[in-house]
């Protein structure tokens, strides 16, 4: 099953949520509006005593909750995890250039975290095993392994798609048509 995107009445991304919980705000009628190809679930109750019919409750797949956000989601920078890096860097080894499975991949810091680099979007990048033991415990330029491309904090929407969640191939083009011009994940 996939999840349900999220959203504030403006139309920015708020959470990743499950089904059941997309169900509540649709029965509780707080979904200000929703989008999506088709429902993501159609959820079926119990007979009306009066009428006979079965209740059914369609959930969307993407859907905004009336009222103001409690946060302004652009003020915060996404949460960092090792897993988004090698998303956002395409599964592309920042100084050899090559493509490789997720799992041959390892997460480099550019000034080294012996020499006190913090582990962070700006000092990360994907890199193969053979250019990670290479580098070793330099900076790019002392390795002669200058970087092919530079490390960014990406954006709530490119965050939406590096959770690496079941995501619908509507829900994952509505947000990819938000993502900024210069986004790798375009």
């Amino acid at each position: 099953m996939h999840d349900v995107l999220q959203l504030d009445i403006t139309g920015l991304p708020q959470a990743w949520i499950s089904v059941e919980q997309a169900a509540v705000h649709v029965a509780t009628r707080s979904v200000a509006w929703s989008l999506g190809d088709e429902p993501l679930a159609v959820l079926r109750g119990g007979m009306n005593a009066d009428t006979g019919r079965q209740s059914v409750l369609e959930v969307p797949a993407i859907l905004a909750l009336r009222g103001s956000s409690r946060l302004n989601l652009f003020d915060i920078t996404p949460c960092f995890s090792k897993g988004k890096v090698l998303r956002r860097d395409r599964r592309t080894c920042a100084y050899c250039g090559s493509q490789h499975e997720l799992r041959d991949l390892t997460v480099d810091h550019i000034l080294p975290a012996s020499r006190g680099g913090p582990l962070s979007w700006m000092n990360t990048v994907a890199a193969c095993r053979g250019c990670n033991a290479l580098k070793a415990d330099r900076t790019p330029e002392e390795a002669r392994m200058p970087l092919l491309f530079t490390p960014y904090v990406p954006s709530r929407f490119e965050d939406f798609l590096l959770k690496g969640r079941r995501i619908r191939a509507d829900v994952h083009e509505w947000l990819a048509a938000r993502l900024p011009k210069e986004s790798r994940l375009s």
